[in-house]
């Protein structure tokens, strides 16, 4: 049975995330104006490239940067067969990325095809049986039974089409409401990184060249700390926190060596 029709994800607004909202949109500016006239075609690709290394590697893969570049420059590279398909089907996904609407179920379906062709059988279905999540050997999230996965997404994605909340905290809260469902087999978590980047293009087309990934990479044990947090909290405020403070330090990245 589907949630009401005005379910919103639980998040309590906090002081620390109307400052980094500022923040970042004060750099967002700064970045957009010096995007415009310095992010050339290679450098949106090495962007891109980057994005794609970051996210994987969270997911445990040993590509380098260099070894990405090359699978998708079509060279030979010495690497497990499956690590290199999740190259080629990233790079599919970030570049189909800019036809999709995301509150759109079909979408959202199409792009976790794309993400995880070849690696799994239910690439493109929401999962059909139950799942845990673990730290070792602990069980940390015990995720939603299967048959309440699509009326979940469903009402997820119904908010993201109608909330009124800065696009900022409404990527941040999507993604991580979707890792609290994890309504997918697997790739769950690239899925979320690549949705919220998707969010944040369709409010600044530039950030789908903002390569996040490479600072929620850096700050792994933070970013399943926070996904802990929120979910001991009952709500996604730690985990809006997290990705804000991973995007303004994206930015101030790029903005100092733009």
């Amino acid at each position: 049975m589907s949630e009401p029709e005005s379910y919103r994800p639980p998040y309590a607004p906090t002081s620390v995330i109307v400052r980094l909202v500022a923040e970042i949109s004060e750099k967002v500016g700064r970045f957009t104006a010096l995007a415009e006239s310095r992010l050339t075609p290679q450098l949106r690709r090495m962007n891109r490239i980057r994005s794609i290394q970051a996210s994987l590697e969270i997911e445990n893969s040993t590509l380098s940067v260099e070894q990405v570049s090359a699978v998708l420059d079509g060279k030979q590279v010495f690497g497990q067969p499956r690590e290199i398909q999740e190259v080629r089907n990233a790079f599919s996904a970030y570049e189909a990325m800019e036809g999709w609407n995301p509150g759109a179920r079909d979408d959202l379906l199409a792009a976790h095809r794309f993400l995880m062709a070849g690696l799994v059988d239910e690439a493109g279905c929401f999962r059909g049986k139950g799942v845990g999540i673990f730290h070792g050997d602990k069980l940390v999230h015990m995720a939603p039974q299967a048959e309440r996965v699509p009326y979940l997404m469903d009402d997820l994605l119904s908010w993201l089409n109608r909330t009124k909340e800065h696009p900022l905290v409404s990527s941040s809260l999507f993604h991580y409401e979707l890792e609290f469902i994890h309504p997918f087999a697997d790739g769950n978590g690239r899925i979320g990184r690549l949705w919220q980047t998707l969010i944040l293009s369709n409010w600044q087309p530039l950030l789908a060249y903002l390569p996040v990934e490479t600072i929620v990479r850096d700050r792994q044990e933070a970013y399943y700390q926070a996904l802990a947090k929120a979910d001991q909290a009952g709500e996604g405020t730690p985990f809006v926190e997290f990705m804000l403070e991973a995007l303004l330090t994206a930015l101030e990245e790029a903005v100092a060596t733009g």
